[in-house]
C-alpha cells in the first residue's frame, strides 16, 4: 500500500483556497500511484478557526467542501480533517472530524475523543467529544485513525475518561494513522516524537503522522509529519517550517537518516516563517522598524530580510541627544551588511515640540520617567507616520524578559502590528544572534558586547532598574512556563526579596502585554492566547 502525505500550509477561513490546495495533492497523489492520501487535522478550514465555527454558513461551507473533495476521490482514498455538525441533540453543536472519502462518497467518519482545553487550546468552546473509536478496514489491513489530542492520553496523569486507542486496539489494527495541528514550541518538539514513538511501542504498530505547517497570525505549525514503526522507530520525517509532499510504499520502506533537532535552527526557520506568512497571508507587503544600535532591533532586522527580502524593509535610526555615538555606528554597520533601506531621523524637534506644549503642566516637577517616555512616544509617532504614508508593516522589537517587566513604552516602543522576537527572553535574544554570526558576521559584535541600554537617560543602563539577563530570566522561565512560586523560585538559590520584586512587576504589567502586538510563538507558554491572566487581580 502507498500511503501520500500532504503537509500543507493552510489558511484559516479560506476554504476555496484550501480546499484548492488539497485536490492539488490529490492529483499529485494519483500522479504517484498512492492508495491513500492523508491531510491534517481540520485541514479544509484551517487551524484554530476559533469563532469563525460559530458562522452556520461557514461550517456548511466545509461541509460543501469535503463534498468536493469526494468527486475527486476516483481510484484513490483520501483522510482529511474537518468540522462537522454534531447530530446529537445533547452537547457542543460541532464535532472535530476527520473524513474518509473514496469514488466520490464519505465512506467513514471518525470523531476527534480527546477535546483539549488548556493552553491555547480551546476547543471544547465548540466541539463535542466522541465516546467510541471504530476502526475502518482498507486494502485488506485494518487502521485505527486519531486525531491530534487522541494520542496524548496518558495513563499516569489521566486528564480524559476515554482513550481511543485502547478501544480500538482489540481489533489488533496493523496501521495507526494521526491527523494532528500540533503547533510548535521548541521545548515540545522532541517530545511530541517521543510521544508518538511511545504510541507504536505500546500497541506494537506502526504510526503515520501528519501535521499543519505554516503560521496562523502567532501560532505556528512546524510540519515534521513523521512515520515510526512498530519498535517506535522513526523512519522518515517531513521537513521543517515548509510544505513537503512524500509518498511511502509500506511494502518497502526504508529508513531515513533523521537530523538533530536544533534549538535555534527551529527558532529563527519558525520566526523567519512567522513573519513571511503573517505578511503573506494579510497581503502585507513591507516592513518598517526602529533601529537603535541594540540587541533587539538588529535581530529583527536580521529575520525582517530573511523573510520579506531586503528591498521591502525600512529601518529607521531615530537618535535622540541621549543616543550614543557607538550605537548609531553600530548601526550603520548593520545596515551595511543586511543592505536594506534606511532612514535617520532625529526626534529632538519632536521631543522639544511636546516639551515645551507641556511646559506649564510640568513646571517646578523633576524631569523622570515621564519625559523619557515622550522618547520613546516620538519615535512610535514618526514610524506610524511612516507607515501610513508607504503602507508599511511596523514590526515590534521588544524581547519577552522586557515585556515580563513592563521595560517598555506603552504606545511607545511596546508599538506595533507583529511582534517578532517577543517569546524570546533576552538571553535568548543573544544566543539566537550567536547563531546568525556562526558563519560569518552579519550582526556586528559590538552590538552583541556591549550592556544593554535604552538610552533616554545619560548614560542609562538596563543594569540600572533590573538585575542581569541570566538571573532576571532564570525567574522569569520559571514563573512563567514553569508557573512556580516565589518560595520554589528563591529555593533555585535566587535572593527571596529579588524574586518578590520580579514577580510583582510582570503581574503588575499585564495591562501592558493585554495591548501589545500578536507574538511569534517559539515557547510553551508566550504572552497571549495561551497565558491568561487577569489585569485586575492580586496575587503574591
Amino acid at each position: 500500500m502507498k500511503v501520500a502525505i500532504a503537509q500543507i500550509n493552510y489558511t484559516i477561513g479560506d476554504i476555496e483556497g484550501n480546499t484548492s490546495l488539497i485536490l492539488s495533492s490529490i492529483e499529485q497523489a494519483k500522479h504517484d500511484h498512492a492508495d491513500l492520501v492523508v491531510f491534517a487535522e481540520l485541514a479544509v478550514c484551517g487551524y484554530p478557526a476559533r469563532d469563525l465555527l460559530e458562522f452556520t454558513s461557514f461550517v456548511k461551507q466545509c461541509n460543501d467542501a469535503i463534498s468536493t473533495i469526494a468527486k475527486a476521490c476516483t481510484g484513490i482514498t483520501v483522510i482529511v480533517g474537518s468540522p462537522s455538525f454534531n447530530e446529537d441533540k445533547a452537547g457542543k453543536p460541532l464535532r472535530n472530524s476527520a473524513y474518509i472519502l473514496s469514488e466520490g462518497e464519505i465512506e467513514f467518519i471518525q470523531h476527534k475523543t480527546l477535546i483539549p482545553n488548556y493552553d491555547i487550546f480551546d476547543e471544547y468552546r465548540y466541539f463535542e467529544p466522541n465516546t467510541v473509536a471504530s476502526t475502518f478496514r482498507f486494502k485488506g489491513q485494518t487502521i485505527a485513525l486519531v486525531i491530534c489530542e487522541d494520542i496524548w492520553y496518558n495513563d499516569n496523569d489521566p486528564l480524559y475518561q476515554h482513550c481511543p486507542l485502547e478501544q480500538m486496539k482489540s481489533d489488533d489494527p496493523d496501521l495507526i494513522i494521526h491527523i494532528a495541528a500540533s503547533p510548535f514550541a521548541h521545548e515540545f518538539a522532541q517530545k511530541r516524537i517521543d510521544t508518538i514513538s511511545n504510541k507504536a511501542k505500546k500497541y506494537s504498530c506502526p504510526i503515520i503522522s501528519v501535521n499543519h505547517v505554516g503560521a496562523q497570525t502567532d501560532i505556528l505549525f512546524d510540519g515534521a509529519s513523521l512515520m515510526v514503526d512498530a519498535n517506535g522507530n522513526q523512519l522518515f520525517q517531513c521537513n521543517r517550517f515548509a510544505s513537503d509532499f512524500r509518498i511511502i510504499d509500506l511494502d518497502e520502506i526504508n529508513s531515513e537518516e533523521i537530523t538533530e533537532i536544533d534549538k535555534y535552527d527551529m527558532i529563527y526557520a519558525g520566526l523567519v516563517m512567522g513573519i513571511k506568512d503573517y505578511f503573506g497571508k494579510l497581503n502585507f507587503k513591507s516592513a518598517i522598524l526602529g533601529l537603535s544600535g541594540g540587541v533587539d532591533s538588529a535581530l529583527v532586522a536580521v529575520l525582517l530580510v530573511d523573510a520579506l527580502g531586503k528591498e521591502n524593509v525600512t529601518s529607521v535610526m531615530l537618535p535622540s541627544i541621549y543616543s550614543s555615538e557607538g550605537s548609531v555606528v553600530d548601526a550603520e554597520e548593520l545596515i551595511n551588511n543586511i543592505d536594506c533601506k534606511s532612514e535617520s531621523i532625529s526626534i529632538k524637534a519632536v521631543v522639544d515640540a511636546v516639551g515645551n506644549t507641556l511646559k506649564g503642566q510640568f513646571e517646578g516637577t523633576e524631569s523622570g520617567i515621564a519625559e523619557e517616555n515622550i522618547q520613546a512616544r516620538s519615535r512610535a509617532l514618526l514610524l506610524m507616520a511612516m507607515s501610513n504614508k508607504f503602507g508599511h508593516v511596523l514590526v515590534n522589537t521588544s524581547n519577552k524578559s522586557e515585556s515580563a517587566v513592563g521595560y517598555g513604552t506603552l504606545y511607545g516602543d511596546m508599538s506595533g502590528g507583529l511582534s517578532a522576537i517577543g517569546d524570546l527572553y533576552k538571553t535568548e535574544v543573544f544566543e539566537l544572534c550567536e547563531y546568525i554570526n556562526r558563519d560569518k558576521e552579519i550582526i556586528p559584535r559590538n552590538i552583541i558586547n556591549k550592556p544593554p541600554s535604552a538610552e533616554l537617560r545619560p548614560d542609562q543602563q538596563d543594569s540600572d532598574s533590573l538585575p542581569g539577563y541570566d538571573v532576571l530570566d532564570k525567574i522569569l522561565y520559571n514563573y512563567i512556563e514553569k508557573q512556580k512560586g516565589p518560595a520554589e523560585i528563591s529555593a533555585l538559590g535566587i535572593d527571596a526579596k529579588l524574586v518578590a520584586e520580579i514577580l510583582s512587576l510582570v503581574n503588575r504589567n499585564e495591562h501592558k502585554r493585554y495591548q501589545s502586538p500578536p507574538v511569534l510563538r517559539v515557547s510553551n507558554r508566550a504572552f497571549g492566547l495561551g497565558r491568561r491572566m487577569p489585569i485586575a487581580g492580586k496575587f503574591l
